[in-house]
This record gives C-alpha cells, structure tokens and sequence, in this order.
C-alpha cells in the first residue's frame, strides 16, 4: 500500500504537539461517543452478575467492545470455551484490516519493531477513523505521533467509563444501556457517510444495507460474517475497476452540486 500524499504544510509545527493534537480531537465526540459505549457495557456486566473487575480486565485486554459483549453473552449462557474463543476471535479479525490499513501511513524507519505492536493496540475503528482522515495534513514524523496520542486518550478513558457504567447498572433502564453499547457502530458508520468521495465506501454501504437484512433471514447467526465478506470483497473489487470508480465518483459530484 502506497502512502497517503505528504502534505505542503503540516498543522502542527512538531511530533510532540501532533501528539498533544491527537489527544484534544480524541477528548471531543469521538470520547463521548465511545464513552457512551463502554458505559452501557459496564452496566450489562453488572446485569449479569459479574465483578467490576471483569468488566475492567475486559476492556483493559481486549478492547475491542462487539468481542467483548460476545464473550460476555455467550459465558453467562454456558457456551463451551472453545466456542467463546473462537466467536471472539472471528469478531474482533476485523480488527486486523484496520491494522494493516494504517500503520504503513504511519511507520518510520527510527522506530522499534515493538512499539509498532504496542501502538496496535490502541487502533480500534473510531481512532483508525480519525487518523485516516487526519493523514493528508499531517507530515510523515508526526502521524504516528497523532495516532498515539488520539489512539492512548481513547484507550486510557474506556476503562473509566466501564466502571462507571457499572456502578451505575440499574439506574439506567435496559434499552438505554442496550442503545448506548451500539452508538460507537453507528457512530463509524455516520463518519463514513461525511466521507464518500471514495467509491469503495459508497459500495461497502450500499452492500451492507442489502445484504444485512437479506442474510439475516437465511443465516442469523453468521449474517454479519458473510456480509462484511461477500459485501466487502465486491466493494474492493468494484471499487478497483476503472468504470464503477468514475461511475460513482461522477454520481457523488452531481449530487453534490445539486445540493
């Protein structure tokens, strides 16, 4: 994968204050947003009788809050180990794409092999988002600086707001703490919907909102997986394909002078 383009002017003058930049565009909505989420995962934690422990050992580990709320749901039912291992494992590979996206936009030759493992780990889809979009005004020595600091503000207030949620589980009524888990989703798929000049993104939308519901009714319990699969892989390849590229890019431009 090719770097994003360098930028003629970087906004911000060092990788120090890239850094500190992160942070603050971190502390806005995209903490709320996720703060919310990690709320009502502490308060169903709570719901089902565990300790405030594990839900803060969840969150500190996994990070990852739909392999989480599996893992939850599926030991408070009795499913056997190895099928919480495995259904965890399946839902958070979509983890890995957005690893393997990122980081070479962001690697340096200066850095330690290590510290690109551990920076990994605060890449979750809100500050995979966010970084991505910061990429073109940010010069090559300040991107993993920004990522950094966006990626560890979110990563540091998850927990905070895991243990809140569950201390105050019962306060909250049930749909509240049902819808507050899923607003980190809907949240991403909002960002997309600001972002639509690249046509694999129209198209893995497009696909997702067909097929979602189409698979649920044939297969409920592996919709998700076969529509980020059959979905995604046409998205990519149409996207790829020189006609479709034009097609939307041209259908998005009219749309867009016409409004």
């Amino acid at each position: 994968m090719t770097n994003a383009p360098l930028p003629a002017s970087s906004a911000f003058a060092t990788p120090q204050a890239a850094f500190w930049g992160g942070v603050r565009e971190a502390l806005g909505v995209p903490m709320l947003v996720m703060g919310a989420s990690f709320l009502g995962f502490g308060s169903m934690i709570r719901d089902v009788d565990w300790s405030v422990w594990h839900a803060l050992y969840s969150t500190l580990s996994t990070w990852a809050l739909p392999g989480q709320i599996a893992m939850a749901e599926m030991a408070y039912s009795g499913a056997p180990l190895i099928s919480i291992i495995l259904a965890v494992g399946f839902i958070n590979a979509r983890l890995l794409p957005l690893v393997a996206s990122l980081l070479p936009h962001v690697r340096r030759d200066n850095v330690s092999l290590w510290k690109y493992y551990a920076i990994s780990m605060l890449i979750a889809a809100t500050s995979w988002v966010g970084t991505m979009q910061r990429l073109a005004s940010l010069s090559q020595d300040q991107r993993l600086h920004y990522l950094t600091g966006y990626g560890l503000l979110l990563y540091t207030g998850s927990p905070l707001f895991t243990v809140a949620g569950y201390l105050i589980a019962g306060q909250v009524p049930q749909p509240v703490t049902l819808a507050l888990v899923f607003l980190n989703p809907l949240y991403f798929m909002l960002l997309f919907l600001f972002d639509l000049h690249q046509p694999q993104k129209v198209l893995s939308l497009l696909f997702g909102a067909i097929l979602g519901p189409a698979l649920f009714l044939i297969a409920p319990n592996w919709s998700l997986v076969f529509t980020g699969l059959i979905g995604g892989t046409a998205a990519w390849w149409l996207g790829r394909n020189g006609w479709v590229r034009q097609k939307v890019s041209k259908e998005l431009k009219k749309g867009r002078d016409d409004g």
